[in-house]
């Protein structure tokens, strides 16, 4: 059985801990969806979805061909040294367009979305604790492996 390298395992836990961080934050924006519609003006938001994933994609494929994760900036998400990112909500013109003429659909909407994101959590959690569970199995680094 070939052993993991650790710097393969710490790339891809770099990767799922920021998709469980990003969905943490989307379930906090969709939350504010549900509780404040029905303030004055409200807009709902929702995090840039496709532009996150394409981020998460091209640090992945920039991995496999360099062995090195890069995550790049773009227009609504920024990466930090040490892990960090920041992504900013944007608006979200369907649901507003489904808040004003339908609650009810558009109640049902953010509830979706919600669960969606919930799946998508418990995934990265669970392939982030089966990685942690590999490291365990396998401490030792490339330069052994070699």
């Amino acid at each position: 059985m070939m052993k993991p390298g650790t710097a393969t395992i710490d790339n891809i836990t770099e990767v799922l801990h920021h998709i469980i961080d990003y969905t943490e934050r989307r379930r906090d924006v969709l939350t504010r969806n549900i509780f404040d519609f029905r303030q004055a003006n409200y807009c709902p938001q929702d995090l840039p979805e496709s532009e996150f994933a394409l981020r998460m994609t091209e640090a992945i494929s920039e991995h496999v061909h360099s062995e090195r994760l890069l995550f790049c900036d773009s227009d609504h998400v920024r990466f930090h040294c040490g892990g960090d990112f920041e992504i900013e909500p944007v608006p979200d013109s369907a649901a507003r367009d489904l808040m004003h003429n339908s609650i009810s659909d558009y109640l049902k909407l953010q509830i979706q979305k919600l669960s969606e994101n919930l799946m998508n959590n418990r995934i990265a959690a669970e392939l982030l604790r089966h990685q942690q569970q590999r490291l365990s199995v396998y401490p030792c680094s490339n330069a052994e492996n070699n």
